[in-house]
Formats: C-alpha cells, sequence, structure tokens
C-alpha cells in the first residue's frame, strides 16, 4: 500500500506534456514543443572545461554535504556582489538543484495543517511540496490585468495565525512578472511582526528584459532575517542536467536541519558539477548569459507580437524569464482541453494554465528557436480559428 503522503502528489504537468511529445516527436511527427522550461543554448564552453579538468584531476569522490568550501565561497560572493547580501558559509547549503533546494526547505519548516501563501499562476511544483509535507495551500489569485502579482492588501488577507511562509517567485514561472524594490518593500512591510518565512525562488533573476532585479531579502534587515534566498544555474546559464541549486538564509539552524536532512537522503551534489559552478557564478560566463538574455529578449518581442495578433488571444509581455501566459478566456476555460486538442490537431506542446493554478491561460516557452515560434504560433492561430 503506498503512503498517503505519495497518493496526495499529482505528477508535473509540464514533464507530463514534455514528454509525451518528445514520444510523438520519437514517432516521427512533427511537433513543436513549448512546454519544457529548459534553455536551448548549449552550456558555455568555459564551464565545461571546469568539469573536464574536474574528472582529470581525479575529483570524483564524495564532498562536504552542503558543498565544497570553494564553492560556498563562489555563492557568497555572488550573493554579495549581484544582490548586496553578506552570508556566511554556514548560512549557504548547495542542493541538487532549486526544486530540492525548495522540497528540503518544506521538509524542514512545514508541518500538518501548516498554511502556506502561494500566488497563483505559481510553478506547478509548490502547492505539491507543501501538501507533500502535510501543509495547507492558501491561494492568492492575480490576472494579467494586475501583472500577476499581488498586493500588500491581498497578502494581508490571506494571513492566519497558522501562517508558515510565503512563497515569492521574482521573476516568475509561468508568468515573467518581476516585482519592483518599491512592490517588495510594501509586502515587506505587511510581514513585519508576523512570524512567516518567505521563500524566496529567483532563479530567473539574469533573464531580465525590462526593469531590474530586486532580491527580496536586499529590502530591510526584517526580510533578510525572514527570508530565504533559493537560485541556481539552470536557466540562467543553461546548467539544466546539471542540478544545481543552492539556498541561503539568515537561520543557521534552519540551514544546519536541512544539511541534517540532505545528509541522510542525497548527501553532497555531484561533485564535478560543483567545480563546474564554481565557474558559472564567478563571472567568467557572464558574456554568454549575457548572449543568452539578448536572444531571449528578441524571441519575446517577436512572440508577443504574434501572438497579440491573434483574434480572441492576448497575452502580457513579461519582463523576465522566458515564458508567455498567454490568455485564451475569450475562447474557452478549459486550458487542459486546450492544450490537449491543440497537440493532437496542430502538433504542438503548450501547457495548460490550470497545471498553475489559473484556468483560462496556457504558457508558452519560448526558450527554443525564432522560426520554430513563428510556425507554432501560426498553428495555434489555425487552430483556433477552426475549433472555437
Amino acid at each position: 500500500m503506498l503512503t498517503n503522503r505519495i497518493n496526495t502528489l499529482s505528477e508535473s504537468i509540464t514533464i507530463a506534456i514534455t514528454t509525451l511529445a518528445g514520444e510523438l516527436k520519437a514517432q516521427g511527427k512533427d511537433i513543436l514543443s513549448f512546454s519544457a522550461g529548459e534553455p536551448d543554448f548549449d552550456t558555455p564552453q568555459v564551464i565545461k572545461d571546469a568539469a573536464i579538468a574536474a574528472i582529470n584531476d581525479g575529483f570524483t569522490k564524495y564532498t562536504a554535504v552542503d558543498g565544497i568550501a570553494e564553492l560556498k565561497d563562489a555563492i557568497a560572493n555572488k550573493l554579495q556582489r549581484d544582490n548586496k547580501l553578506t552570508y556566511a558559509p554556514n548560512q549557504i547549503i548547495v542542493n541538487n538543484g532549486a526544486k530540492h533546494s525548495l522540497f528540503n526547505l518544506f521538509s524542514a519548516l512545514i508541518d500538518t495543517g501548516d498554511e502556506v501563501i502561494i500566488p497563483a499562476p505559481y510553478w506547478v511544483t509548490y502547492p505539491e511540496l507543501v501538501k507533500y509535507c502535510g501543509g495547507k495551500v492558501v491561494e492568492i489569485q492575480t490576472h494579467d490585468t494586475s501583472g500577476f502579482k499581488i498586493t500588500p492588501q491581498q497578502l494581508k488577507n490571506a494571513i492566519t495565525p497558522k501562517t508558515k511562509m510565503l512563497v515569492i517567485t521574482t521573476p516568475s514561472n509561468p508568468t515573467g512578472s518581476i516585482y519592483s524594490k518599491e512592490e517588495l518593500i510594501a509586502l515587506g512591510k505587511v510581514l513585519e511582526g508576523t512570524k512567516v518565512t518567505v521563500a524566496s525562488d529567483e532563479m530567473y533573476e539574469k533573464l531580465i528584459y525590462d526593469g531590474t532585479f530586486t532580491s527580496c531579502a536586499s529590502i530591510s534587515k526584517d526580510m533578510y532575517e525572514r527570508t530565504v534566498t533559493i537560485n541556481g544555474l539552470s536557466k540562467s546559464v543553461a546548467m539544466t542536467g546539471w542540478r544545481f541549486g543552492y539556498m541561503a538564509a539568515h537561520d543557521t539552524n534552519l540551514i544546519k536541519a536541512t544539511k541534517k536532512l540532505q545528509s541522510q537522503s542525497t548527501s553532497n551534489i555531484n561533485s564535478i558539477t560543483q567545480k563546474a559552478a564554481i565557474v558559472g557564478l564567478n563571472g567568467k560566463a557572464d558574456a554568454e548569459i549575457e548572449m543568452m538574455r539578448k536572444e531571449f529578449l528578441l524571441r519575446r518581442n517577436e512572440a508577443v507580437k504574434l501572438f497579440n495578433n491573434v483574434e480572441r488571444l492576448s497575452v502580457l509581455k513579461p519582463d523576465g524569464a522566458f515564458y508567455l501566459f498567454v490568455n485564451i478566456s475569450q475562447v474557452t476555460n478549459d486550458s487542459l482541453s486546450f492544450a490537449k486538442n491543440l497537440l493532437d490537431k496542430q502538433l504542438v506542446a503548450v501547457v495548460p494554465g490550470v497545471g498553475f493554478g489559473s484556468e483560462g491561460y496556457f504558457r508558452f516557452s519560448f526558450a527554443t528557436d525564432i522560426e520554430s515560434i513563428r510556425i507554432g504560433i501560426k498553428r495555434i492561430e489555425k487552430f483556433v480559428k477552426e475549433n472555437y
């Protein structure tokens, strides 16, 4: 008999659709997939060279559970340089991707009945991890009319004596929205005097097209002390398969607790990845990061223009990340059927908005070549005209 814990989990709808699209493509079908949150660029050569050197140098043994000292120093230097945040080595832990960081964090903090506030639309994994840990998800709905961002009043209304955590994602997956410094300050003031921990997922920090990025923990002493910063290199440096993420927190006891959990589960992350990640953090791949950002910007602009020319579809131009959250509410409010039929009839894979907690939308990743984007949107336009 499976446990109640595992039975509460749903499979990631993003991975499920990406897998299905891959299977259909392997069967010879002309699939265009815009479902995966993965850059189509290769990992920069300077990072690959560091990994190859580590292998040749025999750096293939176990390491410290929370990461080698050189890597934790690189993370601390990055956080100080880019985000004006100061963390000591015992306030940092390295994980197998940011998803692992979140799993460890939620496991360490959330007990049965604890409430976790999650703005919707959200990354599909957040609520599933909360449920797995026995917590209760408290959703705050947002829409394209509000830039997909919560207001201080919405946050205030959602907080109860059982609130344990607030999850903030900036830039957002799936919307690309970014909270400004002023908006974060206003949210931070609502949290003052509470015991709410902020889990700040900043994975798309380097992919900014409009505005500027502000780290949640940087806005005030109070926010620094209550925020756990989660980041990695998967998106910004095209290192998805390397599985590198990290967590930084003022509370050393929290980091110690996640280290204890990690010591009994995965232990250290891949030793080769650790050496490679140092290069990704220390600025040696910055030229490649900027090249990718500029290309994503061109793709974003083209995709937004094309979608907004499709009758009854609309999309808010995202400030960051590499997703469009396309509004289909004038066509249908059944995004799952829309996505299934689109894949069946036009061989285009997108992720239904219902999986992100927001019906009437779908997520479209523009982390692919611009010609595929043009062809894909043409197919979507044809699908809408012929079926709705």
